[in-house]
């Protein structure tokens, strides 16, 4: 049993390192990228599957004998809440940075400085994205190391 929840725990944090490497690498080279997104949004399913299967555990009376772990296994989908509504506010963030009331204030911009404020927004969300799955990265080796005694 104690081997199954390592190696779930290294399948999370692998399936969040890909997304995590990639995301770093286009926002360092200030590129967009779908694949990151859905790369991302398989790691997320993994955490929420991860979680339901230590609560499943956890249910069936099989207790790790160090309690962080439950932190560990279960602070990768508060992390990557979080990281969604810093995503969503993200956009507000450049729009007041720019001084712009609000998306439709956008549309009065040039052509230009329309997809520069595009881009300064998908930037910023692919960031705050890339940062959470890295997070998670460290959560699930942390889960890995603490999945002793089940």
């Amino acid at each position: 049993m104690n081997e199954a929840v390592v190696a779930g725990a290294l399948a999370l944090a692998a399936l969040n390192a890909i997304p995590g490497g990639l995301g770093a690498w286009r926002w360092y080279r200030d590129e967009p990228s779908r694949a990151f997104w859905v790369l991302l949004r398989v790691a997320q399913v993994g955490a929420l599957l991860f979680a339901l299967a230590v609560g499943l555990l956890a249910a069936a009376g099989k207790n790790p004998t160090d309690n962080l772990f439950y932190l560990y296994s279960l602070l990768p989908l508060a992390v990557s809440f979080v990281a969604e509504q810093l995503r969503v506010a993200s956009a507000q963030t450049i729009l007041d940075q720019r001084g712009l009331e609000d998306a439709q204030a956008v549309g009065w911009l040039a052509e230009d400085e329309q997809h520069a404020v595009v881009a300064d927004i998908v930037r910023r969300e692919l960031g705050v994205m890339t940062l959470s799955a890295l997070v998670v990265v460290f959560l699930a080796l942390r889960a890995a190391s603490t999945a002793h005694g089940f």
